[in-house]
């Protein structure tokens, strides 16, 4: 006997649905379902959770330098223009003072970088192991503004994984498993299918 629900769904199909609910209840704490499919979800979420709770404290924190481009007060990155073959800095910002580009013989356009020591976390074996194991199951997520002004622009990455870690990892940190609870809400309207939602304790 099988020792999983098959949701009426091909295999592939079944693991693309698990995997896109395992990463909305993560992302969003609650999810509304079918109590089948909720059921399902539950069975990969709490050992994630449980593999983020063993390996919160797993790190060692690295000083490291990095390149980062230099703003202006508008947010925007400093270009100057330097030399194509001295290297040599001929004008300090691109622009003039009407805002039109500057064109200037042999001359190239090339942002402003500084260095900077940043402290970062740097996986131990252990939980660079656990974090691989969660992003098999976690799609990717963007996270996009509702206002359309500047939608583009601050679309962002949302990495679950790290989610996992800092934030679910010390909430249940002194818990033995059950993270999840199933509340029924009813039978759906169109196939009387019971309805869930799966939620985060």
């Amino acid at each position: 006997m099988a020792k999983y629900r098959k949701l009426g769904r091909t295999s592939d199909q079944r693991k693309a649905l698990l995997r896109n609910q395992v990463t909305a209840l993560l992302y969003n704490g609650k999810i509304v379902t079918t109590e089948a499919r909720a059921k399902e979800v539950r069975k990969i979420v709490e050992p994630l959770i449980t593999l983020a709770v063993k390996e919160k404290d797993n790190f060692e924190t690295v000083k490291v330098t990095a390149k980062v481009a230099r703003k202006d007060k508008d947010g925007k990155r400093v270009k100057q223009i330097v030399d194509k073959n001295t290297k040599a800095v001929l004008s300090e910002t691109h622009r003039d003072k009407d805002g039109k580009i500057l064109k200037i013989e042999n001359g190239m356009t090339v942002t402003v970088y500084d260095e900077v020591e940043k402290e970062i976390k740097k996986d131990l074996p252990s939980r660079l192991h656990a974090r691989r194991q969660m992003l098999k199951v976690l799609y990717p997520v963007k996270e996009v503004p509702n206002t359309p002004a500047g939608r583009k622009k601050n679309t962002k990455e949302i990495n679950l994984a790290d989610k996992l870690f800092d934030e679910y990892g010390p909430k249940y940190a002194n818990r033995k498993g059950g993270y999840t609870r199933i509340i029924k809400i009813g039978p759906r309207k169109g196939d009387a299918a019971m309805e869930v939602v799966l939620e985060l304790v």
